[in-house]
């Protein structure tokens, strides 16, 4: 222990010391200089510094600080610093204003459709036929509020607004392409049915008044003429409204909003919100090594020292002292004084690691070598190190200069051990003594120690020094080649670092998952393909590749050395480790996977990265992931995802969650879409056959609020189990709708149908109750009409459990205690139905049902159970005639705009705020529209038509670069729609 202080005394820093700077005065540097000085890079900056301040302390010294303390801290100081140089503080995007957002989604196709029905409605409102027989008896009109968003079936409006917005997206979401597709296949059916609704109410009421009636057209009869064609024209509307499936942003936005919440526990901190869904398709992932796979707590286990091979640390009596102080020296001085090892938090418990962890581990050695680092650090301190080489993932290694007190010089250099003995021209013998190390003694070394060593999964680091006489001129330090060369070998070490033990179980649910694991690391090729055999990246008599990153560099570059994908394509596939990589090959490696077009279907790609030349990859992946613990803000900045505990587990349950998500959607879509056959259908043939629809107004607003609310709430909110890493990633070809989903959707829209229409035209004879068909016009609601509500809901509410299971599954009710939701939801939706029927009367437009009508329309609900049942039994294969729906948008029908790589992002916080200004008036409207329904029905009027219409946006999820305010129109006009009766006939009868 004396040799090594009086060893490290000997030094003395000359080059660091700073004498403490005066902060009287003004500053000898302005903003503008700083700013120049910033713009420049490498050389060009380093010859600025020289020429107008000396060097990095010169700089220092003219903004008055200290490179060690920092700022003094003095309020008054810090005042003076921000009236020069201004706050550290990036401004906020301006957000637009209300109602620019209003304007925006004022611009919708459908919207503008309804907007012009409102106004030419509410013009013909103003007109007062003339009094006597003629005079029409007025019935309340239409009631109508819309809330869009930006519709996808805008088609021509929304490619208008893309034109308009100059930020550009790179296309990343599998899910945002799939329901863009989805949403225009169904405006289009939905257009069209539409106008054929429209079509045939004009021809039956032209035919039956014209023709078959053979009234005349009387020039004063020509408003009410006209009321009722606008009157057909807003039913027409009325069906496209309905066939859109208005709780799709909704159903998106709730399912992605909880995954990301439940995410944080399992720790993944989601940075922006598509990552959780595009999770979900990910076919491979890119992994570190260190820390990810591994428990990353290092621990030198075995040693070359005094030319003998320690298979585990020696004591350190038999370790020649001057060896032993070369040791403690070089390791102390020569790794980050930031890398500590402290006590334990707990007693019993394990020393904290701080800083690097292979350093740590160096400095674990020390300590079980029973010497101090500290003391060694004492008497050099940080300021006092001559100079520094920091490490970098090019030389692999780390060197720091001593300065003697006789003006000679001593450089300490760790790093790979194979490039670090390439390096050594001597060693230290067994008596402490250098001696000659010649290439055959290097190969020797290689081959006995260091891949054994890397052959059991440990990390090899050679340390070595090297001295510079005091006679010699200095050398020129800026030549690192020259100076980190002729080095005396010290020693080779073996550092383990432990597979973490659920680490082999998670690569296996991946790989059964369909999902490829590639090991991406620095290590020596033999220590990473012992982890990966560890973990099961590897398997013995597997065909796969494992390289270097010099080897991969040759294989994939042409003779001119220009990187080719046909090249790359002949790898990937087959590599399953790439070792000594630096982070240019791994977002070579990354860029070259989702690149490749020889597999049927792009990759989707997932990257993990702690350091800061790892943000390129993190940015070209798919879906980046970094280090809560041991990454860089930068990595962290360029991720989606922050694995907040650092392990690969955390990972697999992201890819869990993002299956969920895209799960949870399409069991939304299965659910929505048979409601919306059925009521598109019910509306249809109830405005062609009997002239009116039998689910009023206020009735189709409950079931809109059951099937696009509640049961967004409910069927997003499903948890993730296993069974979904069973099966391969869909892809970005699969449909959203898959054929066993088509036959789901029109098997029960097929029940419903039948159940409904039965109970219309034949359920007053089963009931034996009056006909709720062709009633007066302020009659009373009638139990049948009533009776035909509470089956179509309670039809939904127990069809809502059929969708909990899209893959033709029999058991509807597995697990449906563990969300608490949907139970939740389930019941309470049944005790309002309850409510609305037994105490709604006139507002909601029903009549007491009895305990035998009840138990009837149960029966009838539960039977679409029953029904599912059925429907499971007919295997999909058979039914060739069966459609899929939401194919995933192909690359070459992306904007080359939206592919660049340079696109600009918006801005994170504005999104957010957006979105939550989104949240907040979607919430608003409905709270709205349900107020001024309900104050409609209590001032006595009895609304008609009431068209509610939701944002359809199908990508609100993603990053988009437009998103608009859902903005709220309401129309309410007393005498909008009227029906007319004569009792002279010369009109209309």
């Amino acid at each position: 222990m004396g040799d090594m202080a009086n060893n490290s005394v000997a030094y003395s820093g000359v080059k660091n010391s700073l004498k403490e700077a005066n902060h009287d005065g003004d500053f000898g540097i302005t903003l503008a200089e700083l700013r120049a000085l910033m713009e420049l890079r490498s050389t060009d900056a380093l010859r600025k510094i020289q020429e107008s301040y000396g060097d990095v302390y010169g700089i220092c010294t003219k903004l008055k600080t200290s490179p060690n303390e920092g700022l003094s801290g003095n309020p008054a100081d810090l005042e003076r610093r921000e009236a020069v140089f201004g706050k550290n503080f990036i401004p906020p995007k301006k957000p637009k204003t209300f109602l620019q957002l209003v304007w925006e989604a004022l611009q919708d196709v459908t919207l503008i459709i309804l907007e012009i029905a409102a106004i030419v409605s509410l013009g013909l409102s103003f007109y007062q036929p003339p009094e006597g027989d003629n005079a029409p008896k007025a019935q309340d009109g239409a009631a109508m509020e819309m809330q869009p968003l930006k519709s996808e079936e805008g088609g021509d409006g929304d490619e208008k607004d893309k034109k308009k917005a100059n930020l550009p997206k790179k296309e990343k979401s599998v899910l945002q392409g799939k329901l863009t597709k989805l949403a225009v296949q169904i405006g289009k059916a939905g257009l069209l049915m539409s106008a054929i609704t429209v079509i045939i109410l004009v021809l039956y009421f032209v035919i039956d008044t014209f023709w078959v009636q053979k009234r005349p057209w009387l020039a004063e009869c020509t408003p009410i003429y006209i009321q009722y064609f606008v009157k057909f024209f807003i039913i027409g509307v009325t069906v496209l409204v309905v066939a859109v499936p208005e709780g799709l942003p909704l159903a998106v936005t709730i399912s992605l909003a909880y995954s990301v919440k439940k995410m944080m526990k399992d720790n993944n901190l989601v940075r922006h919100l598509d990552a959780c869904e595009t999770m979900g398709n990910a076919t491979a992932i890119c992994s570190d090594k260190t820390g990810t796979l591994t428990m990353n707590r290092m621990t030198v286990v075995q040693a070359y020292i005094n030319e003998k091979h320690y298979k585990k640390v020696p004591e350190p009596e038999a370790i020649p002292p001057n060896i032993l102080s070369y040791l403690v020296t070089g390791i102390s001085v020569n790794c980050a004084y930031t890398s500590k090892i402290l006590p334990p938090e707990k007693e019993g418990g394990l020393p904290r690691h701080v800083g690097n962890k292979t350093e740590c581990a160096l400095l674990g050695l020390l300590l079980d070598l029973k010497r101090d680092y500290q003391d060694v650090r004492n008497e050099i301190p940080e300021e006092a190190l001559y100079k520094v080489y920091t490490f970098n993932s090019v030389r692999k290694s780390m060197s720091t200069v001593l300065k003697n007190s006789d003006g000679s010089y001593r450089i300490f250099s760790k790093g790979a051990s194979e490039i670090i003995l390439k390096k050594c021209f001597k060693i230290l013998s067994a008596n402490g003594e250098a001696k000659v190390f010649r290439p055959r003694d290097r190969d020797d070394i290689v081959k006995t120690v260091i891949e054994p060593m890397a052959s059991e999964g440990l990390r090899t680091i050679c340390l070595a020094f090297r001295d510079f006489p005091a006679g010699e001129p200095e050398p020129e330090w800026d030549n690192e080649n020259d100076i980190v060369t002729g080095l005396t070998c010290i020693a080779v070490v073996g550092i383990e670092d432990p597979v973490r033990p659920e680490v082999p179980d998670a690569i296996k649910k991946c790989q059964r998952a369909g999902i490829t694991v590639r090991m991406v690391t620095g290590d020596n090729i033999n220590t990473a393909r012992a982890i990966a055999t560890k973990c099961g990246i590897l398997h013995p008599g597997e065909d796969f590749l494992c390289l270097e990153g010099k080897d991969f560099n040759r294989r994939i570059r042409n003779e001119k050395g220009e990187i080719e994908q046909e090249r790359i394509d002949k790898i990937w596939p087959k590599l399953r480790v790439l070792a000594r990589s630096s982070p240019t090959d791994k977002h070579t490696l990354v860029k070259g996977i989702i690149d490749s077009t020889v597999s049927d279907q792009r990759q989707v790609v997932a990257v993990t990265g702690d350091g800061t030349n790892d943000g390129p990859a993190l940015k070209k992946a798919d879906v980046g992931f970094a280090m809560g613990i041991a990454g860089t803000d930068v990595a962290k900045e360029a991720s989606d995802i922050i694995l907040t505990d650092d392990n690969f587990t955390s990972i697999v349950k992201a890819v869990m969650w993002g299956r969920n998500v895209y799960d949870s959607i399409s069991k939304f879509l299965q659910f929505q879409l048979t409601v919306n056959v059925v009521a598109v259908i019910v509306a249809f043939t109830g405005a062609c056959i009997t002239q009116d629809s039998p689910l009023k107004a206020v009735q189709m607003l409950w079931v809109n609020l059951i099937m696009d609310t509640l049961a967004s709430l409910a069927l997003a909110t499903e948890p993730p189990t296993e069974s979904l890493l069973l099966r391969k990633p869909y892809g970005r070809n699969k449909p959203l709708i898959s054929r066993t989903m088509m036959k789901n959707i029109l098997g029960h829209a097929f029940y419903q149908l039948v159940v409904v229409f039965t109970l219309l035209f034949a359920g007053e004879k089963f009931f034996d109750i009056d006909s709720g068909r062709n009633a007066p016009l302020h009659a009373p609601p009638s139990e049948h009409y009533t009776i035909v509500f509470n089956t179509f809901v309670l039809m939904q509410l127990f069809n809502e459990i059929n969708a909990r299971k899209i893959h033709g599954e029999r058991n509807v009710f597995e697990g449906i205690f563990n969300n608490a939701i949907f139970c939740t939801i389930v019941l309470g939706t049944f005790v309002v139905q309850i409510i609305i029927v037994q105490f709604g009367g006139k507002p909601f437009s029903c009549s007491e049902l009895s305990i035998e009508q009840w138990l009837w329309s149960i029966f009838l609900g539960m039977g679409t159970l029953l029904w599912g049942q059925l429907i499971s039994t007919i295997p999909t294969s058979r039914l060739k005639f069966l459609k899929e729906a939401g194919h995933g948008t192909q690359k070459e029908e992306i904007p080359e705009e939206e592919l660049a790589e340079d696109v600009e992002e918006i801005d994170h916080a504005e999104r957010e705020l957006r979105r939550g200004q989104i949240l907040w008036f979607r919430g608003l409207n409905r709270i709205q529209t349900q107020m001024d329904v309900v104050n409609a029905f209590q001032s006595g009027s009895s609304i008609q038509g009431a068209l509610r219409r939701q944002p359809s946006i199908a990508s609100q999820h993603h990053d988009v670069t437009n998103i608009s305010t859902p903005t709220h129109v309401v129309f309410s006009s007393s005498t909008a729609s009227t029906t007319v009766g004569y009792s002279s006939g010369e009109c209309i009868s």
